[in-house]
């Protein structure tokens, strides 16, 4: 999975090699999650359950990089990041664009991501609690709200969703719900 992850970064840089050496490490997260966080989920559900919080996240995030491209779409930060799961259920690991948006002249934003992910959860012939996910290959989304807590400190809210979108069977997806702490360069 860390071979993706690191390919990933690298067709990044051999498509543009000098929008790579302007890539810079900008702010690295770690946080706690809730495993498989669904509808239900919020605590007047019939779902909510302390014992979910299972999975520990990390994550780090780049600057933009100085392209048209990148501009053209909003100036996206490049996201890599996992999320391991403590109780042997799905783990993941993700690369994406990660958009922020600043609400007005407050120190909150919201934020949005989306990539691709792969997972080392089972293809097919799982039992609950664990997924079904059809294949390794997913893609991955995140939304968020967050505060710049500090000029370097960020506290952000954040739920991560990953699926293949019907391109294999079966498609049961994951999705988590957690905080995280980040601290930026």
């Amino acid at each position: 999975m860390r071979k993706s992850v690191i390919a990933a970064l690298g067709a990044l840089m051999i498509a543009n090699p000098a929008a790579a050496q302007d890539i810079a490490l900008d702010e690295l997260r770690a946080g706690v999650f809730y495993h498989s966080a669904y509808s239900g989920f919020l605590p007047t559900g019939d779902n909510w359950d302390l014992s979910r919080l299972e999975n520990v996240k990390f994550s780090a995030l780049f600057t933009s990089p100085d392209i048209e491209a990148f501009r053209w779409i909003g100036s996206p930060r490049p996201e890599v990041g996992a999320t391991l799961n403590f109780n042997g259920r799905e783990n993941l690991l993700h690369a994406n664009l990660n958009w922020q948006i600043p609400v007005f002249e407050t120190p909150l934003y919201l934020e949005l991501g989306f990539g691709a992910a792969i997972t080392d959860g089972a293809l097919s012939g799982a039992t609950r609690p664990a997924r079904n996910f059809g294949c390794s290959f997913n893609f991955y989304d995140a939304a968020g709200i967050g505060a710049n807590v500090t000029e370097n400190v960020t506290v952000t809210l954040r739920y991560e969703h990953i699926s293949n979108l019907e391109l294999c069977s079966p498609n049961e997806g994951l999705s988590n719900l957690g905080v995280m702490v980040g601290v930026k360069f």
